[in-house]
């Protein structure tokens, strides 16, 4: 038997189009690649995750026809698509199997996941105990069964479909990347199919949708255990393999594979392709972002024109009175290098004027604060100004150790549309830089050696108000990832009061996160969707 899996991006909401690419993808498999079967990611008609799309009758309704025009077109191969599907008042996460114009059999998810970044009770019906039998069929001679996703990181739906005597057991997933996802599910999968004799072909969706990057990296098993790798992440492939029946064996035909598989170049692909997507399905082209000279502005250059060419990025330096002339030069530098169009504001008119209108109320205090601040939300009003005139999506570049603890500025350097290092901390940031940096110096090394700073004041460096990196980003992987305790990490070896001051400004700084542009999640926690801590609480 020949097999397709079709690992393609289809975006949320874009029900007409989502079909009408099926209905392509479909007839290529059938076509081009003689394939007896093609299998589309979970949910692949309205996109994954639709959220509260899924409470509008209008759409369920768009959703149900769409795969009713679909199934009369199918001829000539058998098809997989999955789609949401009201049943006797309920609705539930469904794949149909479509072939020969009708429907050949559906199948309901049995595990709906509720944690991290999924809340898939909200929406959809558990299966019910008679629906398990469901999903069942053939095709050239083989007997598949059907998972949704959830299904597969659980024994017992696995384990039932090999008393029905299936032999390929077929899972369509919309599986969110996150660091050493790639180990977690080829671990997985050699598992589940070593225990139940039954091969696994692992068909995932590709492409950014909100704050979470789906990868792909499809991936098959044989019946005996053995993995094979995965396909290429971050990329669309309609991907092809073969099936022998009996051993239970899968064979890679068309299968791309990722030529690095380091957690720094899985991690560069999901920040690269969850900022094309967020900026192309928000209806934008362009993009520009403040450059500093420092770190983390100047990886947020390389990401945005690795996702989008350089001919769609500017940067825009906004000096002012304390704004080294090794920032701006390292600013130009970046510039040039990365060739984008440099721009250059100061801000010293702006931030003179406010300074002008509270004249009476600063006189006789101390500088604070409130003047570095204000010099952080006049550079944000000039980059919005910019954003709304050349109609250019503002990318934002602050890190998650600095939203971790709030040293960012709410309508400052916070303001912009989308933050792809939110959820990366700052000594990620410079790794990231250093592999960035391995072919060719698209980031200077001057950037990545100075000490880092906000530049909001005289001789200002960021270790004024913070512990160094290495620690402070130790604790908050401890704390804010893996939901460890002050005293569980003091244990550790950490100072008690350090991390007790970091875990206070956590807490404190909830009400500036909230209010933060989204971003990719790629570590285990990120904030925002899957972090939901209440803003006023008396914990902590």
């Amino acid at each position: 038997m020949r097999l397709a899996l079709a690992q393609f991006d289809f975006p949320v909401g874009a029900v007409a189009a989502n079909t009408a690419r099926i209905r392509v993808l479909i007839e290529r498999a059938r076509d081009e690649l003689a394939a007896d079967l093609v299998v589309f990611p979970e949910l692949a008609i309205c996109g994954y995750p639709p959220e509260d799309l899924l409470l509008r009758p209008s759409f369920l309704e768009a959703c149900e026809a769409a795969v009713e025009a679909l199934t009369p077109q199918v001829q000539g191969i058998t098809a997989v698509v999955g789609h949401p599907q009201r049943i006797e008042g309920a609705l539930y996460n469904v794949v149909s199997v479509i072939g020969e114009g009708r429907l050949i059999t559906r199948y309901v998810k049995q595990r709906l996941p509720n944690y991290a970044v999924f809340d898939e009770k909200r929406y959809f019906a558990h299966a019910s105990d008679d629906a398990a039998g469901a999903g069942v069929f053939d095709v050239a001679g083989v007997r598949i069964g059907l998972l949704i996703c959830e299904d597969i990181w659980h024994d017992a739906p696995l384990a039932e479909r090999a008393r029905q005597g299936v032999q390929l057991g077929v899972v369509t997933t919309a599986s969110p990347y996150e660091a050493a996802q790639l180990a977690e599910r080829a671990a997985l999968l050699a598992r589940q199919s070593a225990a139940s004799g039954v091969a696994i072909a692992y068909a995932n969706a590709v492409g950014g949708q909100d704050s979470v990057v789906f990868d792909g990296a499809s991936q098959l098993a044989d019946g005996d255990g053995s993995v094979h790798a995965p396909a290429e992440s971050f990329a669309e492939h309609l991907l092809l393999a073969g099936f022998d029946a009996r051993t239970r064996q899968l064979v890679p035909m068309i299968w791309p594979q990722n030529a690095e598989t380091s957690r720094a170049a899985q991690t560069w692909g999901a920040l690269v392709r969850g900022t094309r997507d967020y900026v192309r399905k928000s209806g934008f082209s362009k993009v520009l972002l403040g450059l500093s000279g420092g770190i983390d502005s100047a990886l947020v250059l390389a990401v945005a024109v690795d996702a989008l060419g350089a001919e769609n990025v500017s940067a825009v330096r906004l000096p002012s009175r304390y704004t080294s002339e090794l920032s701006q030069d390292l600013a130009a530098d970046q510039a040039q290098r990365q060739g984008v169009r440099l721009l250059t504001l100061p801000i010293e008119p702006p931030f003179a004027g406010f300074l002008g209108s509270l004249d009476g109320l600063l006189e006789g205090r101390d500088s604070d604060l409130t003047e570095q601040n204000l010099q952080s939300r006049s550079r944000g009003a000039l980059l919005m100004a910019l954003s709304n005139l050349e109609g250019a999506l503002l990318l934002t570049t602050g890190n998650k150790s600095e939203y971790a603890v709030g040293y960012a500025t709410i309508y400052g350097d916070m303001c912009g549309a989308y933050a792809p290092l939110l959820d990366v901390y700052k000594t990620e940031v410079y790794a990231l830089a250093e592999w960035r940096n391995r072919e060719v110096e698209v980031i200077p090394r001057g950037v990545i050696e100075r000490a880092p700073s906000a530049e909001l004041k005289p001789g200002q460096v960021d270790q004024d108000s913070l512990p160094p990196y290495e620690v402070l980003d130790a604790i908050l992987y401890r704390f804010v990832d893996l939901e460890q305790s002050q005293a569980e990490i003091t244990a550790q070896g950490f100072d008690a009061a350090t991390v007790d001051r970091v875990a206070r400004l956590v807490f404190r700084s909830e009400y500036k996160r909230r209010q933060a542009a989204p971003g990719p999640k790629v570590s285990r926690r990120a904030f925002g969707r899957e972090r939901r801590y209440p803003i006023c609480s008396g914990w902590g």
